[in-house]
């Protein structure tokens, strides 16, 4: 099956330019990103960081790379919430991992930034390269929690961003409550009356695979079965519906699936791979199901975006 690129990801790529900071803006054509970071005072926490996972060589290498730096409150705030006395306590793979998740390859000042899916340079389950989800709608900001506060620090090797808050390993909730497009996919999996707790299931270990609606999915599914809203729909229906979008214990990439490959959901329900037309699911009303980007890796498990809501 041919993978579509997250960066022509057409349902999220919004052509909004980056709100530059004017002049926070600096140049600098000598420094590397590795002496600027040690220059600055305050990102000497990240230095720190970086130092500890052995990662300050390959931010001198020759990139080009694109880092969004954590300021040293960042830093504080990270550990504290995580329970860390310093960065010392952090696990060094995790924390290699972590701040890798905070580097992007080639140069990508302010103005060429979009709306959209990007890959970091850390890995996700199964040792696949992890993406960020970046909005630029009022601003930058990554994953839903961490905004760009200075922008365009010019290196001989790249560009920083310095960012308000550590950016973490993402987990599958964390895109699909940053991503506006899964808006109505988030109000169902909190619908407390449900009895089950998706949002602290999916962001365990995993790993997940899940197949998300977007919103428009859900529009259509709304109007397929004549009800006005989400609230309609009884919770032993949605409970189904979502159950049947999730695959557990498995990272199933877009080169793992293949034609009529039967696939067995959370609930216990099974849908069936159809790669003769692209990238589609049989659901278990034998409607088709458009499978329109796939491969968004987080650090618990993968998501693929589907055009319609599927049905057990």
């Amino acid at each position: 099956m041919k993978t579509l690129r997250l960066f022509g990801f057409a349902l999220l790529m919004i052509s909004l330019g980056f709100v530059s900071c004017g002049d926070d803006e600096e140049e600098n054509d000598t420094q590397n990103i590795a002496e600027i970071a040690t220059a600055t005072d305050n990102l000497s926490s990240l230095v720190a960081a970086l130092d500890a996972a052995d990662l300050v060589s390959t931010l001198e290498g020759t990139g080009p790379f694109t880092v969004f730096a954590p300021t040293n409150e960042a830093f504080d705030k990270f550990l504290s919430d995580n329970g860390f006395a310093g960065v010392a306590d952090v696990p060094v793979d995790v924390l290699k991992n972590i701040l890798l998740n905070h580097v992007v390859s080639g140069k990508n000042i302010s103005t060429g930034l979009t709306t959209g899916y990007v890959e970091s340079s850390a890995t996700g389950a199964g040792d696949n390269p992890m993406n960020m989800y970046i909005s630029t709608d009022g601003g930058v900001t990554i994953n839903g929690g961490s905004s760009v506060s200075t922008a365009d620090i010019d290196a001989s090797n790249g560009v920083i961003h310095i960012v308000d808050a550590v950016i973490g390993l993402p987990s599958v909730v964390t895109f699909a409550t940053a991503d506006p497009t899964f808006g109505t996919l988030v109000t169902a999996l909190t619908r407390e009356s449900l009895g089950v707790d998706y949002v602290g299931t999916l962001s365990g270990d995993g790993p997940f695979t899940v197949f998300a609606p977007t919103n428009d999915a859900f529009g259509a599914l709304l109007t397929e079965l004549g009800v006005g809203g989400l609230g309609e729909i009884d919770d032993a229906t949605l409970n189904a519906v979502l159950q049947y979008h999730v695959v557990n214990g498995a990272n199933v990439r877009s080169t793992d699936l293949t034609d009529g490959q039967v696939v067995s959901t959370f609930g216990g329900a099974e849908f069936t791979i159809d790669l003769s037309d692209g990238a589609s699911i049989t659901d278990g009303k034998g409607r088709n199901n458009k499978i329109v980007v796939t491969d968004v890796q987080a650090n618990n498990g993968v998501i693929h975006v589907v055009s319609t809501v599927l049905l057990p």
